[in-house]
C-alpha cells in the first residue's frame, strides 16, 4: 500500500504542473541535456574549480560521443526527490543522478544499461551503541533515508513484515548529510550505498556498518518512456562500448578505487594531525602552490603520506624531511638543508612538476598526477616498465587504473625479468598513491582550497620561475616514456 501512495503521489507532482513543451531532440538542437542532483557520486565542483563527479563525467563522454558540436547541458535540482518529476516535466534528456533500478520507479521510466553495482548498507555510530545485525534491531532507533530514494523503498516493502519499524524521509538532506548526523550522534541508523559508505568512513572513522540491506542494486540512466528512441540506443551503444574498452572500468577506479585503502586508525590519526600539526606548514604548503601550481592540499597529503608531517623524519635509506627526499634529489633541486621544512615542501612540489614533465602530455588529469606520484615513490624508470608491461597485456598503459594491475607484477621474476630495470617492490606505489588519494580527499572536505591573488594555474615550468635546479633534474632523469 505505501509503494503505491508513493507511485501515485509521484504521478501527481507531475500532473499537477503547467504543460512544458516537449524538449527539443538532440539532433536538432545539438545540446544534450541532462538532470542530475548535487553531490559526490554525481556532481561537485571540485578542488580544481572544475565540475567532477561520475555522472557529470559519463553524461560529457557521451555528449562528446554524439558529436563534436553538441553541448552538456546540466540542470541540477535541490535533491534526489525532484529528479525524476523534472525528467518526466520533459526539462531533461535523461536523468543521470546515481539512480538505483527499482520497482516503483520502473513504472515512471525506462532505465538504460547498468553500469554499477552498489549494495545498501545499514549505518551505525560506533561509539555510541552495538552494531545492528538484522533489520528487527532497527525497531525503536532513529533511522531517517533520503526521501523518494530506493532505502525508501525497501523500507517500505519491509514495514509490511515489520509494522513497528518507523523511519522518517527526509526531503531535503542526502545521504552523506545523513550519514554525518550518524557520525555526530544526533541519528541512530541511516542506509547508504556501499562506494558512499567506504568514502565517508575515510571523512568519519567512527561509522560502522551494521549490515547489508537487501540484495545489492543496479545504478542506471533514466530516460521518459515516451522519449527519443535514438538517443536511447545512443546511450546503449555508448555504454557497450566503455564497458567494453576499459573506460567504465577507469572512472569508477577514479572515484572509488582508492576509497577503501586506509583504516579507521589511521583516519583518526590523520585527523588528529590534521588539526594539531598542519596549521604549522599550511602557508608553506600554499607558497609551494604558489611557485607551481599544485593544490596544497594535494601536497599536504603527499607530505603526510611521507612522514606525517614530521620535518625530522629520516629513513634507513637516509631519505630525510617533511617531503622525504633524497640527497641526490635535494642536491639538484637546490636544497641545502633536507630538514628546512620551507626548502623540502617547495623541492617536493618542483620535483612533481619535474616528474609530470617526463609522462606523454596526451595522458589526461588526474591519471597524470598518480602516475608521476608513483614516480615520486618508486622513479620514473619502473614507472616506465609498468607502463610497457601494461601494453603487452592488452591493457591501457596511459591509465592509472590498469598501472594498479602490472605494477605489483615488477616484484615476479617472469615479468621483472622481461623489463629494462627489473625488479621493483610495484606494489608500494600503488598502496602510496592510494593514501595520499584518500588524505587528498579528506583534506578536501574539511580544508578550502587556496586562491591567491596571483595564481600560477596552468602555467609552464618555466613560466612559473622554478629554481634552475630543476633544469638539472630534467637532464639527469631518464627521457620521458616511448609508449
Amino acid at each position: 500500500m505505501r509503494l503505491l501512495i508513493l507511485l501515485m503521489t509521484a504521478l501527481i507532482l507531475v500532473g499537477c504542473q503547467k504543460p512544458i513543451p516537449p524538449i527539443a531532440s538532440v539532433r536538432e538542437s545539438r545540446e544534450l541535456v541532462v538532470v542530475t542532483h548535487n553531490g559526490p557520486s554525481t556532481y561537485y565542483v571540485n578542488g580544481q574549480n572544475e565540475f567532477a563527479g561520475l555522472e557529470y563525467d559519463l553524461a560529457k563522454l557521451f555528449a562528446q560521443e554524439l558529436g563534436p558540436d553538441v553541448k552538456l547541458k546540466v540542470i541540477v535540482v535541490d535533491n534526489i526527490t525532484q529528479v525524476i518529476p523534472t525528467l518526466l516535466k520533459g526539462r531533461a534528456h535523461f536523468a543521470a543522478a546515481n539512480l538505483s533500478i527499482t520497482h516503483l520507479r520502473q513504472h515512471l521510466v525506462r532505465f538504460g544499461t547498468p553500469y554499477q553495482d552498489v549494495q545498501q548498507q545499514v549505518i551505525y555510530n560506533k561509539e555510541r551503541g552495538d552494531a545492528p545485525l538484522a533489520t528487527s534491531d532497527l525497531v525503536g532507533k532513529h533511522v531517517a533515508v533520503p526521501a523518494s530514494t530506493s532505502y525508501a523503498e525497501r523500507l517500505a516493502g519491509v514495514s509490511e513484515v515489520l509494522p513497528n519499524l518507523h523511519w522518517d524521509e527526509v526531503r531535503n538532506a542526502g545521504s552523506e548529510e545523513l550519514l554525518e548526523q550518524v557520525a555526530d550522534g544526533t541519528l541512530d541508523n541511516t542506509i547508504a550505498d556501499s562506494p558512499l559508505v567506504s568514502m565517508v568512513q575515510n571523512y568519519y572513522p567512527n561509522l560502522g556498518i551494521g549490515f547489508d540491506f537487501g540484495l545489492p542494486d543496479k545504478l542506471a540512466w533514466a530516460f521518459p518512456k515516451t522519449g527519443d528512441e535514438w538517443l536511447y540506443q545512443q546511450s546503449e551503444k555508448f555504454f557497450a562500448r566503455i564497458q567494453k574498452d576499459g573506460t567504465l572500468h577507469n572512472l569508477l577506479d577514479r572515484y572509488y578505487g582508492h576509497s577503501e585503502r586506509l583504516a579507521a586508525v589511521d583516519v583518526t590519526g590523520f585527523l588528529n594531525s590534521m588539526r594539531s600539526t598542519l596549521p604549522k606548514y599550511q602557508p608553506l604548503f600554499k607558497k609551494a602552490q604558489e611557485l607551481t601550481g599544485i593544490d596544497w592540499r594535494l601536497l599536504a597529503a603527499l607530505s603526510y603520506q611521507e612522514s606525517h608531517w614530521d620535518t625530522f623524519a629520516t629513513s634507513p635509506t637516509n631519505v630525510r624531511g617533511i617531503m622525504m627526499l633524497t640527497e641526490r634529489t635535494a642536491d639538484l633541486l637546490g636544497v641545502t638543508n633536507r630538514l628546512d621544512p620551507g626548502q623540502s615542501i617547495s623541492a617536493g612540489a618542483r620535483y612533481i612538476v619535474t616528474l609530470k614533465d617526463t609522462i606523454p602530455e596526451r595522458i589526461p588529469e588526474p591519471d597524470r598526477t598518480w602516475m608521476a606520484l608513483a614516480s615520486y615513490n618508486i622513479g620514473q624508470s619502473h614507472l616506465e616498465d609498468a607502463r610497457i608491461l601494461a601494453q603487452r597485456m592488452k591493457l591501457n598503459p596511459d591509465a592509472w587504473a590498469d598501472l594498479k594491475k602490472t605494477l605489483p607484477l615488477l616484484n615476479q621474476y617472469q615479468f621483472f625479468s622481461s623489463v629494462k630495470n627489473g625488479f621493483a617492490h610495484g606494489g608500494a606505489p600503488v598502496i602510496f598513491v592510494e593514501s595520499v588519494q584518500t588524505y587528498y580527499d579528506i583534506l578536501r572536505k574539511y580544508e578550502e582550497r587556496h586562491a591567491p591573488l596571483l595564481p600560477n594555474f596552468n602555467l609552464g615550468k618555466r613560466q612559473a620561475g622554478l629554481a634552475m635546479a630543476e633544469q638539472a633534474t630534467l637532464q639527469a632523469l631518464p627521457p620521458s616514456f616511448a609508449l
